[in-house]
């Protein structure tokens, strides 16, 4: 009987202890936790945006810019094999995992847009757009 009891898997990650208790007290819903935890700071003159993408290679993220929008997306595949002297399987697993995320940069100078990964860490710097003054001029009386 206890063999059929459901079980718990243990968490492979510190911060997903965080997410789970979420989830069990306020139930999984619509409103949950985001695929990736990112932080956004004003510079003065830039924004800085830092996502946490820990396990990623750099290649596995893309940033694209369309209408105002950019989206992060990172995309990972993992297989572990275990097999014994003869060749046959002893254990085999596989992790597939896609993160998407999109931010309103209106008021940014798309141009000035850079990015570095570090450390598990994807660092964007939006430069803030300079604002555009109307111009004044004098209107001569004939």
């Amino acid at each position: 009987m206890f063999g059929m009891l459901p079980f718990e898997r243990g968490n492979d990650n510190f911060f997903d202890t965080f997410d789970n208790f979420q989830r069990k007290v306020f139930g999984d819903s619509a409103a949950s936790l985001p695929a990736f935890r990112t932080d956004i700071r004003d510079g003065g003159t830039q924004f800085v945006l830092e996502a946490e993408l820990p396990g990623f290679r750099k290649e596995d993220i893309k940033l694209d810019l369309k209408d105002g929008i950019l989206t992060i997306s990172a995309e990972h595949t993992e297989k572990k094999e275990e097999k014994d002297g003869k060749g046959q399987y002893i254990r085999r697993e596989r992790r597939y995992g896609s993160f998407s995320r999109s931010f309103d940069v209106t008021g940014i100078d798309e141009s000035g847009i850079t990015a570095a990964y570090r450390d598990g860490i994807l660092e964007l710097c939006l430069p803030k757009a300079k604002p555009v003054l109307p111009e004044a001029r004098r209107i001569t009386i004939e």
